[in-house]
């Protein structure tokens, strides 16, 4: 596992928020979901980080590689063509 997808860094770019909005509760709440299971149990942790995943690639986000390590160095990935975020998620609205 030397390259990865950091789903906090998707997230905030595609979102257009800034770092401090991307706390895995904060993400799920702003995208109108519930933690699902024990806070802090990895399993628990990723299937919520997939949850917020297919939503992203629902709206439209082209999720790519963003971290490596090279060299025993965390690198950041940039890519070479510029992707289109889409606006903040917003809560969902409730018809009465």
């Amino acid at each position: 596992a030397k390259k990865w997808i950091n789903i906090r860094k998707s997230y905030g770019n595609f979102y257009k928020v800034p770092r401090n909005q991307t706390k895995l509760t904060i993400m799920l709440e702003n995208l109108g979901m519930s933690y699902d299971g024990r806070p802090h149990s990895g399993l628990d942790d990723s299937k919520n980080i997939a949850r917020i995943a297919i939503r992203m690639l629902q709206d439209g986000c082209d999720l790519r590689v963003n971290e490596r390590i090279h060299g025993g160095q965390l690198m950041t990935v940039s890519s070479s063509v510029p992707l289109e975020g889409a606006p903040a998620p917003q809560m969902p609205r409730y018809r009465n």
